[in-house]
């Protein structure tokens, strides 16, 4: 399953800032590595990991695939399991060539992709921005589904130069027709699968609203979800004309129903994730540097805190900036540090001894807003930020602690 999409958007309390950055030091740290598993390489200069649920999932394409190879291939014993293993390694490589074709369409477009990760059914590009039309939108979702054709074409041309019942034969047949299976099922119009995008895309087309063909595509995708819970046990215990299969077991019958609750929970989910992330990119405009900063006094570096704090109080101020003796900024005093120095030593505490050093990165153009807004503050992560004019006059100060808040308020509003 593919669920290719903007997934690695900075969320309240997470992107948005780097909690392992160093209070205080001045030098905040790089952002950390995506992760998600073992790392397997950088194709494009994109990390690829593989996830831990992907090796529950290859064991158990390895047991199914080798009993159904014990019926067709007797004389292979155990080594039918190597063989199975082999499926399911070439199999998760088709998925990753089909999550490839997502991430070279993506950097065709300048939209950075976080990571590309192989996990239990199937794979996601994490492409970090929206498109900018529905026509870029439908290409880049469907360049996935069209490379699973590709192979599934591949495979069934290279069926004519094997000879059917054997090893190479049996390969090659299962993984033309598990890329078919792949392309069919990410081409169902429902998020969070790459028919969804499209359906997406079509909507956002005619509607000229995004937010319009994310709400159809992510109600259609809820109810694949429900029609997999229902239709996938009832599918696997049926034949062609409808007819009951009566050597399916008990034990089939409950992993059938276990895999379609999982598939339909992911659908299910993936889905509501879609919604959820449309409606703060809907609201992203309202996050704006010069409505969420704090007033802020300038201060020198000798000043003591508690003189500092009757200075802010006095001008109905929330936050200290530190500047030189010609009034220069040269760093921020962090709200942290403060509520930790006790209040009868707060005489003796310099602010400079609380302040963070300010770096470029950390000075915000007042009018920054959106996403332009979380990118900067992604870029250098920080606690506390400096918003200046664009004269460069000091205009107060940026609190991560706000953006979070204004993100969870987004996130609360109810859907359209």
């Amino acid at each position: 399953m593919d669920e290719s999409g903007d997934s690695g958007r900075p969320q309240p309390g997470a992107g948005g800032t780097d909690p392992s950055a160093a209070p205080g030091s001045g030098k905040p740290k790089r952002p950390a590595d995506p992760g998600g598993g073992l790392l397997m390489g950088r194709p494009f200069g994109v990390p690829v990991y593989v996830a831990p649920s992907w090796f529950v999932v290859a064991a158990l394409i390895t047991w199914v695939f080798g009993g159904q190879l014990d019926r067709v291939l007797p004389e292979l014993g155990g080594a039918r399991y190597l063989v199975a293993l082999f499926f399911a390694i070439a199999f998760y490589a088709s998925v990753l060539v089909h999550e490839l074709a997502h991430t070279v369409a993506a950097l065709r477009y300048k939209l950075p992709v976080r990571r590309i990760q192989l996990q239990f059914f199937g794979g996601v590009s994490e492409i970090e921005k929206e498109t900018e039309t529905p026509g870029r939108e439908f290409i880049l979702a469907f360049v996935g589904p069209l490379l699973s054709l590709v192979l599934g074409g591949v495979f069934y041309g290279a069926m004519r130069f094997v000879e059917p019942g054997t090893v190479p034969g049996v390969l090659i047949a299962g993984l033309m027709i598990s890329n078919l299976i792949v392309a069919a099922f990410n081409l169902l119009p429902g998020l969070p699968l790459d028919g969804g995008r499209m359906l997406r895309a079509i909507v956002w087309k005619i509607t000229g609203k995004p937010m319009s063909g994310t709400i159809a595509a992510a109600w259609v995708g809820r109810g694949l979800a429900v029609t997999v819970l229902i239709g996938l046990p009832l599918l696997t215990h049926t034949g062609a004309l409808g007819t009951a299969n009566e050597d399916i077991g008990g034990v089939e019958t409950v992993m059938d129903a276990l895999l379609a609750a999982i598939l339909a929970g992911i659908i299910w989910t993936g889905a509501g994730n879609s919604l959820r992330m449309a409606r703060l990119r809907e609201h992203l405009p309202d996050l704006r540097a010069r409505t969420l900063t704090r007033r802020a006094v300038p201060v020198e570096s000798a000043t003591p805190l508690s003189e500092a704090l009757r200075r802010a109080n006095e001008a109905g101020a929330r936050a200290l900036v530190v500047v030189d003796g010609q009034g220069n900024p040269k760093g921020v005093v962090r709200e942290a540090a403060i509520v930790g120095v006790p209040e009868h030593r707060r005489p003796w505490v310099a602010v400079s001894g609380l302040a963070q050093d300010l770096t470029d990165g950390m000075k915000v153009p007042a009018e920054l807003a959106g996403e332009a807004l979380l990118d900067r503050l992604k870029a250098t992560p920080a606690t506390e930020y400096l918003v200046i004019e664009e004269t460069g006059e000091i205009y107060g100060v940026l609190s991560t602690a706000d953006v979070e808040r204004a993100f969870v308020k987004a996130m609360a509003r109810p859907e359209s």
